[in-house]
């Protein structure tokens, strides 16, 4: 029997908030340090491993999350989740995201449908799409090869299939897995749709226009703005555009597309990248293999979701921690540091699926809740942000923990030897001096030189960037935030929170405005 209680109605919440609270400096210094680093670390699944000994815990905090893990019985819920009940309360909902990569549980039967062989059938069939496409026998109205694919969408739409592209494209150039270029259009700003437009050749290229609705406003925008390039052209529209939507939405059946591939209400736009979403421009630019192979990191990293141990439960661990970090410890914000310029875009799609799913301050009933939740999630590749924000994080008044990713290897295998050492050697070497010296800190008599330390981190460690391994660190933090989700007895799986601009928004181009909207309205000229 799985019970939904707000977190601090849990008797184990209000153990965990009398814990003895850990001295990370002190804990981190010396022999005491060392075997932290050696023994606070989780084997994942894709070579990857989550070391957590630059966390404010020790074995009498992990206890206590484990006691709370249990009696909030998130894994019992993860197994609801994926054997197909109702879990998305706001939208009455299944939440079927896993299913788009391996089937965990249960056969989840939705409208009648296998939801599992629908999803595999989408694959199949933009799979087929794609190599046709790669093989010429799929061309444009002369004839010729498609060279450049563009994905037409916002939000989930955008964010995470831009970002498992960019993860992905030099890896594929260097295994001659590069098939085609992809760029993308989100904002309805005019300057988006003009700068990528003007930077391909359109004869040779193929629109996927995403949206699960067929009604997104920004998004059909922008299919007008492409539309009209096409046409000015002399192209025919209908020649160079796919369509990922649902079965229902207008889009489905319409003559203004080569093809349509369809997703549905129980994958959000945030979860949807190992959909048809990520799946029809992923593998249109790397080829359905390498899509192949990112779904099966993911499924592995979904699989390993599912142990109860925190111990063992990467996924569950990172998300209990930052329960700690955020309820107990007090901290608001949480920054993602990947050491690897080929997840440039990754903490901007965390930035959707932590915030958009956590961001609520009423639990899954539309009660008010009287604890905080979801964090500020922000983030840039290192070493960039060393030289931008990191300033506040070492010694500024708030204190923001930290989570590291880092790579062994780069992914292009060939670097250069300068002052002793490799770039990537380089690379490294700071990302395990930012973890101590974070924690650790350094004394000084001039106090703008004073480092107090006691600034928490963690780090996700493997041994080279590729698709198994950017499946797995995909799915791993959708996990956490559901995890986490389930922790503060939340609804993370629709965002109400997106939709008053939007009415507003189209009341304003109406022209239906008073007050405050009418005099904004005027001074932007609309």
């Amino acid at each position: 029997m799985i019970n939904w209680k707000n977190t601090d109605t849990l008797a184990s919440y209000q153990e965990l908030a009398n814990v003895k609270r850990v001295n990370l400096a002190e804990a981190m210094s010396g022999e005491q340090g060392a075997e932290r680093v050696k023994n606070y670390s989780v084997s994942m699944t894709e070579g990857l491993d989550y070391n957590y000994a630059a966390k404010e815990v020790d074995d009498t905090v992990i206890d206590a999350l484990a006691k709370l893990a249990d009696e909030a019985q998130l894994v019992d819920k993860f197994e609801a989740l994926y054997n197909g009940e109702v879990i998305n309360t706001g939208e009455n909902r299944l939440v079927l995201h896993h299913l788009t990569r391996g089937q965990l549980g249960d056969k989840v039967v939705a409208d009648g449908v296998d939801k599992r062989a629908f999803y595999v059938e989408q694959q199949e069939k933009i799979a087929d799409f794609a190599n046709k496409v790669h093989a010429g026998e799929i061309v444009n109205g002369a004839g010729e090869k498609f060279t450049t694919v563009v994905q037409i969408g916002i939000g989930g739409s955008d964010l995470g299939p831009r970002a498992m592209y960019l993860a992905l494209e030099n890896w594929a150039k260097k295994n001659g897995l590069f098939k085609m270029e992809a760029k993308f259009i989100s904002n309805v700003d005019p300057d988006d749709a003009a700068a990528v437009l003007n930077a391909i050749d359109v004869a040779h290229s193929i629109f996927v226009l995403v949206s699960k609705s067929g009604t997104t406003l920004e998004t059909l925008t922008n299919e007008s703005f492409v539309k009209d390039a096409l046409k000015n052209a002399g192209l025919d529209a209908s020649k160079h555009m796919i369509a990922v939507t649902s079965e229902t939405s207008p889009l489905a059946k319409s003559d203004d597309y080569l093809a349509a591939f369809f997703m549905d209400d129980y994958i959000g736009g945030r979860y949807s990248s190992t959909s048809a979403v990520g799946g029809a421009v992923l593998s249109l630019a790397f080829g359905p293999e390498v899509f192949a192979q990112f779904l099966e990191g993911a499924a592995a990293a979904d699989k390993s979701a599912t142990n109860k141990d925190v111990r063992k439960n990467a996924a569950l661990l990172d998300a209990m921690i930052g329960v700690y970090e955020r309820n107990i410890l007090g901290y608001p914000a949480t920054a993602v540091l990947p050491y690897s310029q080929a997840l440039s875009r990754f903490p901007a799609h965390l930035q959707q699926l932590d915030m958009e799913s956590n961001g609520k301050s009423v639990n899954r009933f539309g009660e008010p809740v009287d604890y905080v939740t979801g964090p500020v999630i922000f983030g840039e590749p290192g070493t960039n942000g060393q030289h931008s924000f990191y300033q506040l994080l070492h010694q500024g008044t708030d204190i923001v923990p930290l989570q590291f990713i880092g790579f062994k290897n780069s992914q292009i295998g060939t670097d250069v030897v300068i002052q002793d050492s490799t770039s990537q050697q380089k690379l490294c070497a700071n990302v395990a001096a930012q973890i101590v010296a974070f924690a650790c800190g350094k004394s000084d008599e001039n106090r703008n030189k004073n480092f107090e330390g006691g600034r928490p981190s963690s780090i996700i460690i493997g041994e080279k960037l590729d698709p198994k391994t950017l499946g797995a660190l995909l799915a791993h933090y959708e996990n956490k935030v559901m995890f986490q989700g389930f922790v503060w007895n939340l609804n993370s799986f629709d965002q109400e929170g997106v939709q008053l601009g939007k009415v507003l928004a189209k009341r304003v181009l109406a022209h239906e405005t008073d007050g405050a909207l009418k005099v904004f309205s005027d001074l932007l000229n609309i």
